[in-house]
């Protein structure tokens, strides 16, 4: 996917690069999208592929997941969302005591845990006594096609607790445990949603549609069962699963009461390949040419952004344009210069737009995003690092 328009150019023409900006028009195209992939289902917001309360706010969805304790505290106490799901377990004892202690954000914030541990850490933190506190518990999604053989594992490595009756012990301990309240139950099938099936490679992306099918089949039926059994000792409000990239099949699962997603109204580079959907490109950052160091290469300042993850040339930003540009294999995205490659070769001066691996990454790097509608900057926004926060 190559650079085709001139209009972020315009729009930023008086800034001086390093900057970043998001088009508005391409980031409620893809919303529209992905609501009409969920088809009606409730979509939560991952709050950290935004990390932009402008963003998540425009968003306009009134469920939030966020990826940490201190992060979901802050939106309750701002008004930003009055349902906040935490979507990892917190062992921070600081906010875990704030919660316990605000009744505004308890009504509203909801803890994830995946073990008994999890109720041992919060009691200890808290103290005995504490006011009820709202928690889910974290189904492992992932899919072990070889039954036990728990070592044959594909997708992301989370909770303990994958069967009906693993599900149940644990809903069962957590309703007969003072101070807590079983609400959610989330699954999210990494396999499914973060893995592309389009990248380019016939072999590769066969096997990788061939896993998704039968992934999703197996924790159709597995997901169903833990529901109806935890819901014999609980009365669920939600049962949360997927992701941007699996919202057909999730959406597909009746045992399914909202699916989450944040990744699709962004269009980083790791979302490309999918044949499930195309999201355009909503956010990019400009850095400038500062050599020419001769007739192939010119050199960038900065830059170096790589994604989390394994180590791979997948987690590398990538120029976006104009022209078409690439990363040298010898110096990649480097922390105070990047070459780039390619024709026509940018002369000194000029910026080259670069786009992140990740949709929410960037925003550790900038303070602001400029927001950008046609060829103008309508709007300059804080990300939560310019809004001095930073939440791992």
């Amino acid at each position: 996917m190559r650079f085709v328009s001139r209009d972020w150019d315009r729009a930023t023409a008086d800034l001086d690069p390093p900057f970043a900006v998001v088009d508005l028009d391409a980031f409620d195209a893809n919303l529209a999208d992905l609501l009409a992939r969920a088809q009606g289902l409730p979509i939560r917001l991952a709050t950290k592929s935004l990390r932009c309360r402008a963003l998540i706010e425009r968003a306009g969805l009134p469920r939030l997941m966020c990826y940490a304790l201190r992060e979901a505290l802050w939106h309750a106490g701002l008004g930003t969302g009055d349902d906040l799901l935490v979507g990892y377990p917190s062992v921070d004892r600081g906010a875990l005591r704030t919660l316990a202690a605000d009744e505004h954000a308890r009504a509203r914030v909801t803890l994830m845990v995946d073990s008994v541990a999890h109720l041992d850490l919060v009691d200890d933190a808290v103290g005995a006594g504490h006011p009820e506190l709202r928690v889910c518990l974290d189904l492992d999604a992932a899919w072990r096609p070889v039954p036990g053989v728990p070592r044959v594992h594909v997708g992301a490595r989370r909770s303990p607790v994958r069967t009906p009756a693993e599900a149940r012990r644990l809903a069962a301990r957590i309703a007969e445990r003072p101070g807590f309240r079983l609400v959610g139950l989330m699954a999210y099938e990494g396999q499914i949603a973060g893995v592309p099936d389009a990248t380019g490679s016939r072999l590769r992306d066969a096997v990788v549609r061939a896993m998704q099918r039968r992934s999703a089949a197996e924790l159709a039926g597995r997901r169903g069962a833990v529901v109806a059994a935890v819901r014999e000792v609980a009365d669920l409000e939600f049962v949360n699963g997927g992701g941007s990239g699996s919202v057909e099949t999730t959406r597909a699962d009746p045992s399914v009461t909202e699916i989450a997603a944040g990744s699709a109204l962004i269009g980083s580079t790791l979302f490309d390949g999918y044949t499930r959907m195309h999201p355009r490109p909503a956010l990019a950052y400009a850095l400038p040419v500062v050599r020419r160091p001769d007739a192939r290469h010119a050199t960038l300042a900065g830059g170096g952004w790589v994604a989390s993850g394994p180590a791979a040339a997948s987690r590398l930003p990538t120029p976006f344009g104009p022209g078409d540009l690439a990363l040298t294999g010898t110096e990649g995205a480097g922390e105070v210069q990047t070459p780039v490659t390619g024709r026509p070769l940018p002369a000194l001066g000029d910026r080259v737009w670069m786009r992140h691996a990740k949709a929410g990454e960037l925003a550790e790097h900038v303070r602001e995003y400029h927001l950008v509608q046609s060829d103008r900057v309508v709007r300059t926004a804080a990300t939560y690092r310019g809004e001095g926060q930073a939440f791992g």
